[in-house]
């Protein structure tokens, strides 16, 4: 070491990082083996969640006062069920040591993956709806649009439910990581879901006239918001695939709290929080149109 307290040589440099990365990794430890930290990480991401269910419904209250004789419009569906994911995180977080206690152990991941299927569902409605104005404007069919994404919402709660059932009956690891490969390919096939519709409705709005009305803003509305969910999935997706075959990854556990907060951070709350803010306008009063349904 030098006369300055600066490192003199590659090895000095080395074992200096080396100490600094392993009392990083202590404080990670630390933290996680902490019940006190544990309880203020999921509490706060139980107030987070909160703050997001709020906001949804809120923005679904007001649409409803503005537009009430339109029913379930698409955009009321949206909102309601970010409302619902939302609030049951909420609880389950809340009482998330009480979850940690529940048998058999199968209870614990349905608790904890439920909201996660009906995430998915959420935002499969935008990939729907994007779908829907792209094949309108260019004058092809939408009739088996609706039908497939009810398929595809059956079979991905049949496949699901089916392996809660086997693991209830009989818990076998090798299921569990079957279980959550099987949602990581979800995740994977819903971001694929967004970069194909979103990209295709934005490079469709690209090409309208640059006077077209709104066509900025919708532009940029559809740009945002395909980069997000493709993001999310796809964060999602990897974060799975670790929880599935690396135990000092898994989600399910109390004792990974710094590890929980960093995945349900990026992959739900600030989604559905930047999602939620730029879809914040109201539908219009008159004359609404499909187009305006998810505005």
């Amino acid at each position: 070491m030098g006369n300055d307290g600066v490192p003199a040589t590659a090895a000095e440099v080395v074992a200096v990082a080396a100490v600094e990365l392993t009392d990083a990794s202590n404080w990670w430890h630390d933290v996680d083996d902490s019940p006190m930290w544990q309880d203020r990480i999921f509490y706060t991401l139980a107030v987070l969640y909160g703050i997001v269910a709020t906001v949804a419904l809120v923005q679904l209250t007001r649409i409803q006062w503005r537009v009430p004789e339109y029913g379930w419009t698409t955009q009321k569906v949206f909102h309601f069920l970010n409302f619902l994911v939302n609030s049951v995180r909420c609880v389950v977080f809340i009482f998330f040591r009480n979850v940690q206690r529940l048998r058999p152990e199968i209870v614990q991941h349905i608790l904890l993956d439920v909201p996660s299927l009906a995430f998915f569902t959420t935002y499969a409605i935008l990939v729907l709806f994007w779908a829907e104005i792209y094949y309108q404007a260019r004058a092809v069919s939408t009739d088996g649009l609706k039908p497939s994404f009810y398929t595809i919402n059956i079979i991905v709660y049949i496949v699901q439910i089916t392996l809660w059932l086997i693991l209830w009956w009989k818990p076998i690891n090798g299921l569990l990581v079957l279980s959550k490969v099987f949602f990581a390919g979800v995740s994977l096939f819903a971001a694929i879901g967004f970069l194909l519709y979103g990209g295709r409705l934005f490079l469709m709005l690209q090409r309208f006239p640059v006077e077209s009305k709104g066509r900025r803003k919708k532009l940029q509305e559809v740009g945002y918001v395909t980069t997000i969910c493709f993001l999310c999935f796809l964060v999602r997706c990897v974060m799975m695939c670790f929880n599935a075959f690396d135990k000092d990854a898994n989600l399910d556990v109390l004792d990974h709290p710094i590890l929980n907060f960093i995945y349900y951070l990026l992959v739900e709350i600030v989604p559905s929080s930047l999602v939620l803010f730029i879809l914040r306008k109201l539908p219009p009063k008159r004359g609404i149109t499909q187009y305006h349904s998810i505005r």
